[in-house]
């Protein structure tokens, strides 16, 4: 029952739903991401979280040669959400 609240959670936000599209074009890179929906990079870590916790998108940190950081990176995984009578039976 947790995985159908946190699906829930996650896709109930008008923002997560863009960010669900834009990753179903290509991989992003956070900060490439978070300045094309024109928001801050730690408003679209929270909402890459809770779209993880949900099985929808998974990071990657990448280490450059020529940059002593890392980069993040997120992509969204293939998904389908479905939900039925029959389900909600066996759930309760």
């Amino acid at each position: 029952m947790q995985k159908i609240v946190d699906v829930g959670e996650a896709i109930r936000h008008p923002l997560r739903l863009k960010i669900i599209h834009l990753l179903s074009q290509r991989e992003w890179h956070v900060y490439e991401l978070a300045k094309t929906l024109n928001v801050s990079r730690q408003v679209l870590y929270l909402h890459l979280k809770r779209l993880e916790k949900a099985g929808f998108v998974e990071g990657d940190l990448r280490l450059e040669a020529d940059d002593m950081g890392g980069k993040n990176f997120y992509r969204l995984k293939e998904f389908k959400v479905e939900l039925g009578i029959d389900d909600l039976d066996e759930i309760f």
